[in-house]
């Protein structure tokens, strides 16, 4: 299973994308034994629209030409339901097993998603009700996607109950 943040904004070189980077990269290497690949970051423009909702259909518009075919969509809302570690990494595992050919972890612009990408998506996850910088949210991302891989590969960096 390909898996991908799509992102609406672009990162800064700064330590947020070389912490996001480092994370991603992890994941690859503990991914692949476990059928989990790529791990790429797809970033997008944000819109220049004079309104808000403008803007989020430019964006959706963005994401759905962005995401892969069959992908399973994961939006990341502050909406959304709190997961702990676990069972998202235990959804990640039976989405692959089921044949799903993709992921994407999909992240809003700074007006947050369109309606109908919270409606379609697979799974709509909060990381908190509290509403987060963009940088924050995908390094938090790439960071559960490592996490998902140590999980399911029994590696020690998870120390769940």
């Amino acid at each position: 299973m390909r898996v991908l943040i799509v992102a609406v904004g672009r990162m800064k070189s700064g330590p947020e994308r070389d912490l996001v980077a480092r994370y991603l990269d992890r994941a690859v290497a503990t991914g692949k034994p476990l059928g989990l690949t790529d791990f790429n970051v797809i970033e997008l423009p944000e819109s220049r629209a004079s309104s808000v909702a403008a803007r989020k259909a430019e964006e959706a518009k963005a994401i759905h030409a962005a995401l892969p075919d069959k992908c399973t969509a994961v939006a990341l809302d502050e909406r959304g339901k709190g997961m702990a570690s676990e069972p998202f990494a235990q959804k990640i595992a039976d989405w692959r097993d089921a044949g799903r050919p993709a992921l994407a972890l999909i992240i809003g612009g700074a007006d947050g998603l369109a309606p109908e990408i919270r409606d379609n998506a697979d799974l709509v996850v909060s990381f908190s009700p509290m509403t987060w910088p963009h940088q924050m949210v995908r390094m938090m991302a790439a960071e559960q996607l490592y996490r998902t891989t140590t999980i399911l590969s029994r590696h020690p960096y998870h120390r769940g109950d």
